[in-house]
C-alpha cells in the first residue's frame, strides 16, 4: 500500500489526497510534524530531501517527493493526465506556473494565517503580491478561452493550482476580481471525487513558529 507523508494544513499535501481519493486508491497516512522539527530527521530527509511534506513511499519501498512529481506519478494512465506528448507537455507547463507563480500566494496566505506576515520584510511582502496579483491575472486571461487550464478536460494540473489559488482571499487577494477563476474554481469543486476538506493551521500550536 502507498503510504502519504503528510501534514494536515498543506495545500501542497491536500493536491495528493484530492486525486488519491479521486482515484479511490486506498493509502496510509503518516503525519510529519513539520514545525516541531520532524521533517529534518534524517530518516525523513531520506524520503524528502528538502523535508518538506508530502512524500510518497510506494508499496515496493521506492519515494518520491515534491507534491507535482507526485501528482504525475499517480496520474499516469488515468483520465487525469492526457495520454499524448503533447498534452503531458502542456500540463507539465501548468505544473511549473504553478511552482513559479502561484506559490507566492501559498506563502501569503501561510504568513497571514499563521501570523508571519508583519514579520517580513515590507519589501519581500509588496514583491510576493506583484507576483501573486499576476498569477491571477495570467489564470483570469487563460480560463476565458477554456473550461480548464490544459484544455477541455480536467488534469492534474488543474489539481495543483487550485490548491492555493482557491485560497487566495485568505492571502488578502481578492478572487471576485477574477470571474473566469472563480468559474473554474465551481468547475473543479463539482468533479467526481472532490476532496472539499481542509485543515486549518490553527489545528497545529507550532505553526505560528518558523520551519527549522
Amino acid at each position: 500500500m502507498l503510504t502519504l507523508y503528510d501534514y494536515l494544513p498543506s495545500q501542497n499535501a491536500w493536491k495528493v489526497r484530492l486525486l488519491l481519493n479521486h482515484l479511490d486508491r486506498p493509502y496510509r497516512t503518516e503525519i510529519v510534524r513539520i514545525f516541531e522539527g520532524e521533517g529534518q530527521r534524517p530518516d525523513f530527509l531520506a524520503v524528502s530531501p528538502t523535508g518538506a511534506v508530502p512524500a510518497l513511499r510506494l508499496a515496493d519501498g521506492r519515494t518520491l517527493a515534491e507534491s507535482n512529481a507526485i501528482l504525475t506519478y499517480l496520474a499516469h494512465g488515468t483520465p487525469y493526465s492526457p495520454a499524448d506528448p503533447f498534452g503531458q507537455a502542456k500540463v507539465q507547463q501548468w505544473l511549473s506556473f504553478e511552482q513559479d507563480h502561484v506559490a507566492s500566494i501559498a506563502t501569503l496566505r501561510h504568513w497571514t494565517l499563521t501570523g508571519k506576515l508583519a514579520r517580513r520584510a515590507p519589501a519581500l511582502v509588496e514583491r510576493l503580491r506583484r507576483v501573486a496579483h499576476k498569477a491571477l491575472a495570467i489564470l483570469e486571461r487563460e480560463l476565458a478561452g477554456r473550461p480548464f487550464i490544459a484544455g477541455d478536460t480536467y488534469t492534474i494540473a488543474d489539481m495543483a493550482l487550485f490548491a492555493y489559488v482557491h485560497r487566495a482571499d485568505e492571502a488578502a487577494l481578492a478572487l471576485a476580481d477574477h470571474p473566469h477563476v472563480v468559474r473554474w474554481i465551481a468547475r473543479v469543486r463539482a468533479q467526481p471525487g472532490f476532496l472539499g476538506t481542509v485543515y486549518p493551521y490553527s489545528i497545529d500550536p507550532f505553526s505560528g513558529g518558523e520551519l527549522p
